[in-house]
């Protein structure tokens, strides 16, 4: 199927938008959940999506690690540590923010059926999520063996690296869903 110049223009006019506001009211968000400055113990409570992504995180991490034979223990909010060892602090740069909105904003800038959308929206944020399970596992693990990421790059970069290969591929497949469906219904 060819796009015509209108459906493309309003797909990267709807990306565009809903990218940007998700990515930038989930950090509004999360700055109203911090305490200090604006803080808003109502935003805190009900809505701190960074804090229910970040505690997520860390128990799959913890359960996962436990999984490959290692103990594990909370320190706080942020903190998981293996017993005598080195730890892990999951921050907001952490979290996967920029990927989790990216692929928000192209299931929602996709022409679909609201169900199609909903069923790939949720399949991909659940692999963005697992990518990101896994990375933080690895770091963990890592860090008190000594080794070191490939290339001298950093974990941040890699599970950007994995994270838009997902995409890109859950894209591609999502396209051809989308042809399939377009195919059928003419």
């Amino acid at each position: 199927m060819i796009l015509t110049d209108k459906r493309f223009i309003r797909f990267l006019i709807v990306f565009a938008a809903t990218f940007l506001f998700f990515y930038f009211s989930i950090q509004f968000i999360t700055g109203l959940a911090v305490k200090g400055g604006l803080y808003s113990a109502f935003i805190e409570q009900y809505f701190d999506v960074a804090g229910w992504l970040r505690s997520s995180l860390i128990l799959f991490t913890k359960w996962l690690v436990a999984f490959f034979g290692y103990n594990t223990i909370r320190v706080d909010e942020y903190v998981l540590r293996i017993p005598n060892a080195n730890g892990i602090r999951i921050v907001y740069s952490c979290l996967g923010i920029g990927v989790m909105s990216f692929w928000i904003a192209y299931t929602v800038a996709t022409v679909a059926k609201k169900s199609t959308k909903i069923k790939w929206l949720i399949g991909g944020l659940l692999l963005i999520w697992l990518i990101n399970v896994a990375r933080i596992s690895m770091v963990l693990v890592s860090g008190n063996k000594g080794w070191k990421f490939p290339f001298g790059w950093d974990h941040h970069t890699w599970f950007n690296i994995v994270a838009y290969c997902a995409i890109f591929a859950m894209m591609y497949f999502f396209e051809k869903v989308l042809k399939k469906i377009h195919t059928n219904e003419s």
